[in-house]
């Protein structure tokens, strides 16, 4: 998959670091506050299918931050929450939230570049820390695990390089296969509850950090296509401008 983005250089301090941002920007995918409210990532197709690349960049780029900008996309109706962006970054690389502010003022005049991320390994690394979830999911120590974390109105998530690839998977499969349990309810116009990720956040004793993946198509629903129609009789189906 080839990926659209703008890269940043900023610094915080006496550290530098390389940001990429998606370009264009994902305006119809939006995320809340999972720590404040219950998390609900929502998007359509075309959204969700360049996030679930993000991921997949963000696995083998443990040198680089991405940054997903949220907060402007086009409101939803549902859910009620605080809208937050997304910063995934590996743990070792020592990003702290409490310096992302001074980060993010410096993300200016960034440089047009086109990334490649490889679906194959994607897959091949993401089932296997399904497997390993499957045989020891009480077990599984922090560093197998997303670890979230929320400061000035950003999500961040921290990973390694299998936690990112299988929540790369869960969200490709929401793009790709959102609407099929309730097509009638997707070409409506209303979200459809297609996965979740909180498998892959931390065990708590107390109540937990949720983190659920919904697709929506977005007006005009016109431009959404029911899933079974003929491939040559389909119209385009729906992408961000």
């Amino acid at each position: 998959m080839r990926l659209r983005t703008e890269e940043f250089r900023p610094r915080a301090g006496r550290y530098a670091f390389r940001v990429v941002q998606p370009r264009p920007a994902l305006r119809h995918t939006t995320l809340n506050d999972p720590i404040r409210d219950w998390g609900y990532l929502v998007g359509d197709h075309d959204g969700l299918a360049r996030l679930a690349g993000l991921f997949s960049f963000a696995a083998y780029s443990p040198h680089t931050v991405v940054h997903v900008p949220l907060r402007q996309s086009i409101p939803r109706d549902y859910p009620q929450g605080v809208p937050v962006d997304l910063v995934l970054a590996h743990q070792t690389l020592g990003l702290r939230p409490s310096v992302w502010p001074a980060l993010r003022r410096g993300l200016t005049h960034g440089v047009p570049r086109t990334v490649r991320t490889d679906e194959r390994r994607t897959a091949c690394h993401g089932a296997a820390w399904e497997e390993l979830w499957e045989q020891r999911w009480d077990r599984l120590p922090r560093v197998d695990r997303l670890q979230p974390a929320v400061h000035a109105r950003t999500l961040f998530l921290f990973g390694a390089r299998d936690t990112f690839a299988a929540a790369s998977l869960r969200i490709g499969e929401a793009a790709g296969f959102g609407p099929l349990p309730l097509g009638r309810r997707a070409a409506q116009g209303h979200d459809v509850l297609s996965s979740s990720l909180t498998t892959l956040l931390p065990l708590s004793r107390g109540p937990r950090t949720e983190l659920d993946v919904g697709f929506q198509a977005y007006p005009p629903l016109a431009h959404f296509t029911r899933p079974g129609r003929s491939a040559r009789r389909r119209r385009p189906t729906a992408a961000s401008p």
